[in-house]
């Protein structure tokens, strides 16, 4: 998916790309379903999670209840 969208590297900024590795209730996806490499995983979420630490991306969860 990485090769066809034409990335080399994942960027923590690039919140388009990210938001397609994130489910509707924002978590990751598993490499089963993106079809990513372990090596490509692990930048996606490394890059999701800077994201979230800067308020780009939302965490997963219910919330308050």
């Amino acid at each position: 998916m990485l090769k066809t969208a034409g990335v080399e590297t994942v960027d923590w900024k690039d919140v388009n790309l990210l938001r397609s590795f994130l489910s509707d209730r924002g978590k990751i996806r598993s490499r089963r379903i993106t079809g990513l490499t372990p090596k490509q995983q692990s930048q996606v979420a490394q890059a999701i999670k800077s994201a979230r630490e800067m308020a780009l991306l939302p965490y997963s969860g219910a919330g308050k209840r």
